[in-house]
């Protein structure tokens, strides 16, 4: 069937065009082809028949969306029952479209052939080369301000971008954080051992690796080192001035050998470029917790910033630690020993990355398992919150911090914890608070929505109700269930099984008699019935 109506999907609207002209032989030439390019002579191949602009940005989003997974937008849908109804009566309507998938949709919808043909695509291709003259009311510059506009948008609801919330910074900067310590380490062992060979005193007196590279750096030559340069050292020192002098003595009588001048300058360099490492680790450090503290407050506050940028990084993203269940959470990181352990059929790893918890440490050796496995179910429920709330808050995260240290109460006392759901709610009772007092008293809104849909206490409510219906039960009910429930001696078992038969054969005695009467009475009516 020839192509008789075209489909065209614009950024601006939908537009409906008549294909007055469709040869499928002849439009694979050359001429053809040129044809396209040359509005005076398309413009006799299609004619519009309708123009269908979108409202807003929203509903181009809407419809941009629903045509990328082939979905009829009841938008569309109206426009081509509006239509091409008309037309199906007379002749059958053959619509070219673009998408297939879209065109699928059409035809179990709508019943209309689809076409999606080089034919037909050439068509669409003429009509997106000229639209802004064939689409009436439209100029060049609205159609390129609409395509931009709807671009941006598309984009950004597809790939849900926030630049005060990316989890990316998160895990280049947790990996930068883990390769700047083993570097630190790697250079501070390198420069004890370097500067160790004129003054080897110095180690045992500065243990600390950042602060030994400062004093190496101001000492230099130990041979300089007098009681002038003391207030300096000591400041290095965090203000110790016992250390400071106790540096300036061993100095004095070191065993070191001299070094050359050459060798004291690399030496400095060297010292020089390890200070300022250690000091970017320290900056990083702050800049870590600063995003941990935007991305997920939750998180941090129950875990820390290291072991939750951690997490985050081995998960690959925030929204994919949310998705994982709190089973994964607990032996992210314990890859290698879990599949070794199932391959084996040994015992399977407890903890993860969570071992670097504080509280995995202060539990006893006989509770850690039960403790990561309750701090993982928190990890999971922390993540969901941050990852998914408009406005995260630590709130959340100390509410749940403070229920694992309940669980670590109550291992050691047993003391039972708090519920979850009790947790939850006074954490959003005390945000309630705050933006109603963040609100104005005339702006305020009695018949507001609450926070949650959750109900105080649902499930105790049910109980009671349950139990003040049970309690409107029949005596005898009553009294069957505490018979059951007393233990009877075997004397009184007789004496019921007694009184049960008597009563048994009381009610068959009424049963029996009020039968006989029902036959005395047949009997008489019958004998009346023979007498007349």
């Amino acid at each position: 069937m020839p192509v008789t109506h075209v489909l065209f999907e614009s950024s601006s609207g939908y537009a409906i065009f008549e294909a007055k002209l469709s040869e499928s032989i002849g439009s694979k030439s050359r001429a053809v082809q040129d044809s396209f390019k040359d509005l005076a002579k398309f413009g006799k191949m299609v004619s519009l028949i309708s123009f269908a602009p979108f409202k807003s940005a929203a509903q181009a989003l809407e419809n941009a969306n629903d045509v990328s997974e082939g979905i009829l937008n009841e938008f569309l849908q109206n426009l081509l029952e509006l239509n091409l109804s008309k037309a199906s009566k007379k002749s059958n309507v053959t619509l070219a479209v673009a998408d297939n998938l879209l065109g699928k949709s059409i035809k179990d919808a709508l019943g209309f052939d689809i076409d999606v043909s080089e034919t037909s695509q050439d068509l669409i291709r003429g009509i997106r080369l000229h639209a802004s003259k064939l689409l009436k009311g439209l100029q060049t510059d609205d159609l390129r301000k609409a395509q931009l506009g709807l671009g941006h948008s598309y984009s950004r609801s597809k790939l849900k971008f926030n630049v005060n919330r990316v989890d990316n910074m998160i895990i280049q900067a947790i990996a930068l954080l883990d390769q700047l310590d083993k570097d630190v380490n790697l250079f501070s062992m390198r420069i004890r051992e370097w500067y160790g060979y004129h003054f080897p005193e110095l180690v045992r007196l500065v243990p600390d690796n950042h602060q030994y590279a400062q004093v190496a750096k101001y000492i230099g030559d130990k041979d300089t080192l007098d009681e002038e340069k003391l207030p300096d050292l000591a400041a290095i020192l965090d203000d110790d001035s016992t250390v400071a002098q106790n540096i300036l003595d061993a100095a004095r009588g070191s065993m070191g050998s001299a070094l050359s001048e050459i060798d004291m300058l690399n030496i400095n360099a060297f010292a020089t470029r390890v200070v300022s490492i250690s000091d970017y680790r320290k900056s990083l450090v702050s800049y870590l917790a600063e995003k941990m503290n935007s991305v997920a407050p939750s998180l941090t506050a129950l875990l820390g910033e290291r072991v939750g940028a951690r997490l985050i990084s081995h998960a690959g993203s925030l929204t994919n630690l949310s998705k994982y269940p709190a089973s994964t959470v607990q032996i992210l990181g314990a890859e290698k020993a879990l599949f070794r352990a199932l391959k084996t059929k040994g015992n399977t790893p407890k903890y993860g990355l969570l071992y670097h918890s504080t509280f995995i440490g202060r539990a006893g050796p006989k509770h850690k398992g039960r403790i990561s496995r309750f701090l993982a179910n928190k990890c999971s429920i922390a993540s969901r919150i941050d990852c998914y709330s408009e406005n995260p808050t630590p709130k959340f995260g100390e509410a749940l911090r403070a229920q694992v240290e309940e669980r670590l109460n109550f291992f050691e006392t047993g003391a039972p914890p708090s519920k979850n759901a009790d947790a939850i709610r006074k954490v959003l009772d005390a945000l309630a608070l705050e933006e109603d007092e963040d609100e104005d008293e005339d702006e305020m809104d009695v018949d507001a929505a609450p926070l949650t849909t959750l109900e105080a206490e649902p499930k105790k409510e049910k109980k009671h109700k349950r139990k003040s219906e049970s309690m409107e039960v029949d005596e005898d009910e009553e009294d069957s269930h505490l018979s059951k429930k007393v233990k009877l001696s075997k004397e009184e078992k007789k004496a019921l099984k007694k009184a049960k038969k008597e009563q048994a054969k009381a009610e068959g005695g009424e049963v029996k008699s009020s039968k006989k009467e029902k036959k005395e009475k047949k009997e008489k009516k019958e004998k009346k019935k023979s007498k007349a």
